[in-house]
């Protein structure tokens, strides 16, 4: 074998390899999956989630409703039936959909029918959307695990994932924005306002009050 041929066969054998790796690549990223949860404010929401090893996305928007790309506007002002919700994008050999499951319940108030904390009104109550059976008999079984625990009904429903939509642009990440707006306390960065208001809200403080040292989150704000 000439020179010039054992050089064609390792470029050869070269291309092969970057392309088995390349169709791993995008084999592994057809598995991801998602999961789309509302447990009240969705920054919150999406603040706790993107912490979590195995979650590679999390947005904020709207599920649950009827209207086709609401605004945040038109969904706090009642109507579309929407909630405010966050669709996480997770690796299931990282994080399983009953982990996932078991972290959003104990980060929400699972009691109450009327909002969460706060935030009161249709849009900010609690719900998981599902897609197929498995995660509706995940979520069932979770809720039952959840109750059990509180030893007290839960009233977070299981919903038909029928479409999210994500919110406007200056809601994601708004926990970690640096933009300075004008807040109660005076100009704040966004983050500093974001640190204040979950605060005065009370998510954490009830988290606690009712799931104790379960609450996955709470103890790190």
């Amino acid at each position: 074998m000439t020179h010039r041929q054992t050089l064609k066969q390792f470029a050869l054998v070269l291309l092969i390899a970057i392309a088995v790796i390349l169709q791993g690549h995008r084999t592994h990223a057809a598995e991801m999956q998602k999961l789309v949860l509302a447990g009240g404010c969705f920054w919150c929401v999406e603040s706790d989630f993107e912490r979590v090893p195995g979650v590679t996305a999390a947005v904020s928007g709207f599920a649950g409703g009827t209207s086709t790309d609401p605004t945040y506007k038109q969904v706090t002002q009642g109507g579309t039936g929407h909630y405010e919700a966050v669709e996480l994008t997770y690796d299931p050999d990282t994080v399983s959909l009953e982990h996932l499951l078991f972290l959003f319940l104990r980060s929400i108030d699972p009691t109450d029918p009327g909002g969460q904390f706060c935030d009161r009104g249709d849009s900010y109550r609690s719900a998981i959307f599902v897609s197929n059976s498995d995660e509706r008999d995940a979520a069932g079984a979770a809720i039952a695990k959840a109750a059990a625990d509180l030893g007290q009904a839960t009233v977070t429903p299981i919903l038909p994932n029928t479409g999210f939509y994500p919110a406007e642009a200056y809601h994601q990440d708004y926990y970690k924005g640096s933009k300075l707006i004008l807040t109660r306390f005076g100009p704040k960065r966004q983050s500093e306002a974001y640190k204040r208001y979950r605060k005065a809200c009370g998510r954490d403080a009830r988290v606690i009050e009712l799931w104790g040292s379960a609450a996955p989150f709470a103890q790190s704000h």
